[in-house]
């Protein structure tokens, strides 16, 4: 399962989700209203909780991003202005009495390309049971801003695909690329090897380096 979530999207890009939405996939849209944090559709073209919305999602009230909290029903959720960490405190936004456009697209898919990219990268194949696993990551959030920034490169690349080679979207897939490449030779990921809750191995990406005996 990825690291990075829409969120980790959002507070690297914070128009995304109001400029480039036709290049992800719809969850849900309606209309909705907000009081003390907590979003009720009035009118919702599909279940939250089947479509998927989760914590870590974004939700494009009007033409503003905000992030999901938790999913409360079917058509209720819990909604912050974007926090400095997923960890931060709530920050509510002004009431919203009368019903206005909502939108939850995602991103997910390019994350879980990025995603399994990575764990090739340190020697893990998705899905395999074979030790080294995903479960023995000891660090994941170094990866989270990694997967973010090689997700954002798909996606602008993707966007991109059918305009000149300098149009500012194909500009900012080279950026994230490029930031993606510098992320990925700055961090090491620990792995514990034996289960006993500490890293046995240090991994650059694609390089081992033995730390522990």
């Amino acid at each position: 399962m990825p690291f990075a979530t829409d969120r980790d999207l959002l507070a690297l890009e914070p128009i995304l989700f109001r400029d480039i939405t036709w290049a992800s996939q719809r969850l849900v849209t309606g209309t909705a209203t907000i009081s003390a944090g907590v979003l009720t559709f009035d009118e919702i073209d599909a279940d939250c909780e089947t479509a998927g919305v989760s914590a870590g999602g974004v939700v494009l009230i009007g033409t503003t991003p905000y992030e999901i909290l938790e999913v409360l029903g079917p058509d209720e959720l819990a909604i912050s202005i974007l926090r400095p960490s997923e960890t931060g405190d709530t920050l509510l936004m002004p009431d919203v009495a009368v019903a206005v456009s909502t939108a939850i697209h995602t991103f997910a898919p390019q994350v879980e390309i990025i995603h399994r990219q990575v764990l090739r990268m340190l020697g893990i194949e998705p899905g395999e049971t074979t030790t080294p696993t995903e479960s023995d990551i000891t660090n994941p959030a170094a990866i989270r801003r990694l997967e973010s920034l090689g997700a954002l490169h798909l996606i602008y690349s993707a966007a991109g695909a059918l305009t000149p080679a300098n149009s500012p979207l194909n500009t900012r897939a080279e950026l994230y690329r490029q930031r993606f490449n510098d992320e990925r030779q700055r961090i090491s990921i620990g792995l514990d090897l034996n289960a006993d809750g500490e890293p046995d191995v240090v991994r650059k990406l694609n390089v081992v380096q033995f730390v522990r005996g």
